[in-house]
C-alpha cells in the first residue's frame, strides 16, 4: 500500500506539524505534498520523508505563502496522487482539496476548517490594509464554496476537538471522529517541590496572531501591575507600547527555554480561543495551572478548579477576576495532579487511537460501504453510514 501526506504548508513545527510528524512514524515510506516547505525549520523525522511542493514554492515561496491564497485551489489540485492507495491529509487550509484515483482511500485529519473564510473572517480581513480587504472580499465567496465542495472528496474525517467536530458538521455536514493531537509530554517535567516555585510571573505563549487575545492579557497585566512573560513571535510595535514596565516580551525562544518557563511560571494565562491548544497541556504536563477562556477546545483540556480556572468573558475584568481567584487557590492545585492529566494527551495514546481509526477506516472500504469509527474511551463503536463507494 502506497501512502501520501498531504499537508498544507511546511513553514515551522507547530501543532499540526507535530500530527504530521506522528503520521510520518506510522507510515515511514509515505511521501509528503505541501503547498510550500522550508526545509530549516522542520524536524529530521518530516525531513526523512520525500517532499513535493507545489508551484507556489518557486512563485512566491514560504514568504508570501499567505498572499497567494487565491492560488492555493489550483495549487493543491495540481499534486498527482493517482499512484497512492491511501492519502491521509493533514488540514487547516486547502489541503483537504487534492483530487485522489477513485479507488484509493481519503482520510482527513482536519485541524480547523480554514479559519480566514469561515468563523474568524472578519478577524484576519481587519487586518490587512485596503487592497488586501478588497481581495479576501472578492475571493472569499468563492473559497467558501470551493472548501465545501471539495470536503465531498474526503471518505472519512477525524477532527483534533470536539469543537472542530462540530465545525465541521456545520460548515461541510459531515460527521468526524475526534481524536485529540499528540502532547510530547516527555519534554516537561513539575518542579522538585512546591520550595522550588513557581515563580512571581504569568506566563502568555504561543504565535502572536489577533484571534489569540494577546492583548487582552497585556491590557490587563498592565492595569494590575502584576508580572506577565510574553512568549512567541508576532508582538508589533503597537501592543508592546501599551504594555505596562511589568510585561515582558521574549519573542520566540528555544524548546529547553521555553519548558523552563512552562515549569517556574505561576500559571500560563490562555485568552484566546484555540481549535485544542497543545500548549496548557504543556504547561500542566509542567505541573502548573491555566487560566483559559472558557470556549473552543480549552474546555476539552482545562478543568475548572482541578487544572485550572476558567473565565467566561473576554474582558480585562473577567480576565482579572479569575487571576485574582488563582492567587487565593494556587496552592490548591497539585502538580501530581496536573501532570497526570496531561499525561492521558501523550503522543503513544494518540499514535495508538490514530493507528486504530485509520485501520478501522480502512477495513470499513474494504467491506464495500463508508464507514466511520468513534475511538471512544471504552473502545472502537463503528457507525455505518448509507452511503455506498461507486
Amino acid at each position: 500500500m502506497k501512502v501520501a501526506l498531504v499537508h498544507y504548508w511546511l513553514v515551522g513545527m507547530r501543532g499540526g506539524e507535530r500530527v504530521l510528524e506522528a503520521l510520518c512514524e506510522l507510515y515511514p515510506n509515505a511521501d509528503i505534498f505541501t503547498l510550500v516547505a522550508d526545509p530549516a525549520k522542520l524536524s529530521p523525522t518530516i525531513l526523512r520523508h520525500k517532499i513535493y511542493t507545489s508551484f507556489l514554492q518557486k512563485f512566491g515561496g514560504v514568504k508570501h505563502y499567505k498572499a497567494m491564497l487565491p492560488l492555493m485551489p489550483f495549487a493543491v489540485e495540481s499534486f498527482d496522487v493517482t499512484g497512492y492507495d491511501l492519502v491521509i491529509s493533514s488540514e487547516a487550509g486547502p489541503a483537504k482539496a487534492i483530487v485522489t484515483r477513485p479507488d484509493a482511500v481519503h482520510i482527513c485529519y482536519c485541524h480547523s476548517p480554514m479559519r480566514y473564510i469561515w468563523d474568524l473572517y472578519d478577524q484576519y480581513r481587519s487586518t490587512m490594509g485596503f487592497w488586501g480587504r478588497m481581495m479576501m472580499s472578492v475571493a472569499a465567496p468563492f473559497l467558501r464554496a470551493w472548501d465545501v465542495t471539495t470536503a465531498s472528496r474526503v471518505d472519512h474525517f477525524i477532527a483534533n476537538s470536539n469543537y472542530v467536530a462540530k465545525r465541521i458538521e456545520k460548515f461541510y455536514r459531515r460527521e468526524a471522529t475526534v481524536v485529540n493531537p499528540p502532547v510530547d509530554t516527555s519534554r516537561f517535567v513539575p518542579l522538585a517541590s512546591n520550595a522550588d516555585g513557581p515563580g512571581d510571573y504569568y506566563l502568555c505563549a504561543g504565535q502572536i496572531t489577533p484571534y489569540k487575545k494577546v492583548c487582552l492579557a497585556v491590557e490587563t497585566f498592565t492595569r494590575s501591575g502584576k508580572p506577565l512573560v510574553v512568549i512567541g513571535a508576532g508582538a508589533d510595535k503597537k501592543l508592546k507600547a501599551e504594555a505596562g514596565p511589568n510585561v515582558r516580551f521574549l519573542d520566540s525562544v528555544d524548546d529547553k527555554t521555553m519548558a523552563h518557563h512552562f515549569a517556574n511560571c505561576r500559571a500560563l494565562v490562555f485568552p484566546g480561543v484555540e481549535d485544542f491548544g497543545i500548549i496548557p497541556l504543556e504547561v500542566m504536563a509542567s505541573g502548573r495551572p491555566v487560566i483559559a477562556f472558557a470556549k473552543g477546545g480549552a474546555l476539552e483540556t482545562v478543568v475548572d478548579g482541578k487544572t485550572g480556572i476558567l473565565f467566561h468573558e473576554q474582558t480585562p475584568e473577567s480576565l482579572q477576576a479569575a487571576v485574582d481567584d488563582m492567587e487565593i487557590r494556587h496552592a490548591s492545585f497539585d502538580p501530581a495532579v496536573l501532570s497526570a492529566h496531561a499525561a492521558g494527551f501523550a503522543k503513544p495514546i494518540f499514535m495508538e487511537r490514530l493507528r486504530r481509526h485509520i485501520e478501522a477506516c480502512l477495513r470499513a472500504e474494504n467491506e464495500g460501504h463508508r464507514g466511520i469509527v468513534a475511538e471512544l474511551r471504552t473502545g472502537p463503536v463503528v457507525v455505518e453510514k448509507q452511503a455506498m463507494r461507486g
